[in-house]
């Protein structure tokens, strides 16, 4: 027969671990599964924007070196550039669209020049409140470029 240890039931009662492991699992699950989920939230907004920079300065570039003059390339760009906003949720405040040439003279675009476009924009992160500045710290610069040649029987008329 045993006798009675109040230690020993002390330090069985303590030492009892029934029902912690379903505890464990969901704080641990929880700590872990919320950073994973902002992740790839904030990978997905900064993937479609670079996508959407992408597509934007290859469209643009290849609209202007076929167009048939300077007026066809800016209403070209214009109006491609505005397809691209909107179809991939960019901000049209923050979207920059740089052209440049090439192997140029005085003009751009011009016959037998490489016409260089540059769009620019920045990803806002979700969640970030506008405390503090925090809002305009938490913003991820994309840039794309492309080039493509202007046909030698481009005319600017």
């Amino acid at each position: 027969m045993r006798r009675w240890n109040p230690w020993t039931e002390i330090r069985t009662r303590t030492t009892d671990d029934t029902g912690s492991a379903a505890v464990e699992f969901i704080f641990v699950g929880l700590l872990l599964l919320v950073p994973v989920v902002y992740l790839v939230i904030a990978l997905g907004m900064i993937q479609s924007q670079s996508l959407g920079a992408e597509s934007g300065a290859r469209h643009i570039a290849r609209a202007v070196a076929t167009a048939e003059g300077a007026d066809a390339a800016d209403a070209r760009a214009s109006g491609i550039l505005a397809t691209i906003v909107a179809e991939y949720g960019l901000d049209a405040d923050r979207v920059e669209v740089e052209v440049s040439c090439r192997d140029a003279g005085a003009a751009c675009p011009e016959a037998g020049a490489t016409v260089v476009v540059t769009v620019r924009t920045e990803v806002q992160l979700p969640l970030v409140p506008p405390v503090l500045g925090l809002d305009r710290l938490a913003r991820i610069p994309v840039e794309a470029s492309s080039a493509q040649k202007v046909s030698r029987f481009w005319s600017d008329g």
